[in-house]
């Protein structure tokens, strides 16, 4: 029998502290139930006492979930400890992860404290955490960089005072594998109490060892891997959970413990997370990447003709390439296709919704022969500016582009309900169409990444555009899809500049509360 080895997902709470990857309340609830389908052991949906916003987001997610822990980060004070413990009280298995920073660094400049003042904290923290459930984990900020015996003892009193998991972080990237093995080793070795908790690693990826510490740390005795889809996380990310899950299945002949997760449903997570995020996957990405499983040189063509395994240690099906065609089209009816979006784990709110989005669903079946998941997810990213906070909307776009003239664009937007209109000039059709919609709007935003990214294969492929804006250090992501590229380039824009406006929306982690935790 092998152990197993838990998976601790935190694509909602350190990947969304990605610049401009915050995600809304709904979009929690959507990652939150395909990484249920995923089958992830714990969800870490977010850091309670960092806004209104994700204190509901997390309650949302913990009221959803049946089969998965869901989790509330809270640093080790008494307040985050109670919104942490209040935010998973729905949840049919709930865990507060605290936190404080153990390295002299962290301790002298952010802190301000003593180590004997830290270790008071910790244990405090957690022995108020088990007052709202058994399930506490205990991290060590910066543990990388942090004393030895220091760590030893304050793990300890931790598991002392009913920390079942306890977290060692690489907070900044630092370690390399031998290094953390060893690390891992020792502290279990050392600490008189380990045995009572599971232990845990959770490395970023700065010198792109994340994997690979993770991984080292397993091998040492860890027993939970935190990670993320896609490796999505500030600075370098952190470790890839597609490529963790992976490397222990297809290694079981050297890995002594297994995941509960369903593979099959990893490469639905990466597009979802890419898709709410705007954080596209390169192409060459491990796992979940276009070309992971494509082969250009004749050589390795002809092998894996002849026999698959020759160049491919994993088959494609294994994580869910293939998988997810969409045997609809411009006949399929109404209720098939929302029998398709609950799948896909997208619910709309009101009869309304489900007509709009229907009603989009048909206008791209009239455009494409066929129809993907993918294109379904694109389609339903219209869905993430709500109603509500709509303040602007494409109503007709006219581009035009040609050789040794400068490009021109034309643009009706409706501006809470009103209707403006506006033509410019640009480099590009692209860019005239964003000063056009800017000679209306006056955002005073600046523009820092505009990137289109095609949906499926093909000419007649849906394009996806992410724009990235800025304003008084607050970061946005805006996606729009269409066939179009210049309408969805629009699109993206105005998502942007409505979830810019959306005030009650929270702000990026990173612009927060301090959360840049473990």
């Amino acid at each position: 029998m092998k152990d197993q080895l838990i998976i601790f997902d935190t694509t909602m709470r350190d990947g969304e502290q990605s610049p401009g990857a915050a995600m809304t309340r709904d979009d929690k609830v959507r990652v939150g139930k395909q990484l249920e389908r995923l089958r992830v052991d714990v969800i870490e949906a977010g850091f309670a006492a960092s806004s209104p916003g994700d204190f509901d987001a997390i309650r949302a997610v913990a009221a959803t979930v049946k089969d998965s822990t869901v989790c509330s980060l809270a640093r080790a004070n008494d307040n985050d400890v109670k919104r942490a413990g209040e935010a998973i009280k729905g949840a049919n298995s709930g865990r507060i992860h605290t936190f404080i920073a153990t390295s002299p660094i962290h301790m002298q400049h952010k802190l301000r404290m003593q180590p004997e003042a830290v270790l008071e904290a910790a244990v405090r923290a957690v022995k108020l955490a088990r007052q709202y459930t058994d399930d506490v984990e205990f991290s060590a900020e910066d543990a990388v960089r942090s004393d030895v015996d220091f760590l030893c003892r304050i793990f300890e009193a931790a598991i002392a005072a009913g920390a079942r998991t306890i977290n060692v972080p690489d907070t900044v990237g630092y370690s390399v594998p031998q290094l953390w093995g060893e690390l891992f080793a020792t502290l279990i070795g050392r600490i008189p109490n380990a045995g009572m908790a599971v232990w845990s690693t959770h490395c970023h990826n700065d010198l792109g060892m994340a994997v690979a510490n993770s991984l080292a740390a397993v091998m040492a005795g860890a027993r939970q891997v935190e990670c993320t889809i896609n490796g999505l996380g500030e600075r370098a990310g952190n470790a890839s959970l597609e490529e963790i899950v992976m490397a222990v299945k297809t290694r079981s002949d050297f890995f002594k413990c297994a995941t509960r997760v369903d593979a099959t449903q990893i490469v639905a997570a990466s597009k979802l997370v890419s898709t709410i995020t705007g954080y596209p996957v390169q192409p060459n990405k491990a796992v979940v990447g276009a070309n992971a499983f494509a082969h250009e040189s004749g050589i390795h063509q002809d092998g894996v003709l002849k026999h698959r395994e020759t160049y491919e240690i994993m088959r494609a099906s294994d994580v869910g390439w293939g998988a997810n065609r969409l045997t609809l089209g411009k006949l399929s009816g109404r209720s098939a296709f929302k029998a398709r979006l609950q799948e896909l784990g997208i619910a709309l709110a009101s009869e309304e919704q489900l007509n709009a989005a229907f009603a989009r669903f048909k206008e791209l079946a009239d455009k494409k022969r066929e129809i993907f998941d993918e294109d379904i997810q694109a389609l339903m990213s219209d869905e993430t500016v709500t109603p509500e906070v709509e303040r602007y909307k494409l109503i007709s776009l006219t581009a035009h582009s040609e050789t040794g003239e400068q490009p021109f664009a034309r643009v009706v937007i409706s501006e809470e309900g009103r209707e403006a209109r506006a033509e410019a000039r640009g480099g590009g059709p692209v860019d005239a169409t964003f000063k056009a919609i800017e000679s209306i709007v006056a955002s005073g935003t600046e523009l820092m990444l505009y990137s289109v990214n095609n949906v499926t294969e093909g000419t007649d492929s849906q394009g996806e555009v992410t724009v990235r804006l800025e304003k008084a250090g607050r970061i946005v992501n805006g996606m729009g899809s269409d066939t179009d590229i210049v309408v969805a380039s629009a699109k993206a824009y105005l998502n942007a500049l409505n979830k810019m406006a959306a005030k009650s929306q929270r702000m990026n982690p990173q612009y927060g509360v301090e959360a840049r935790a473990v």
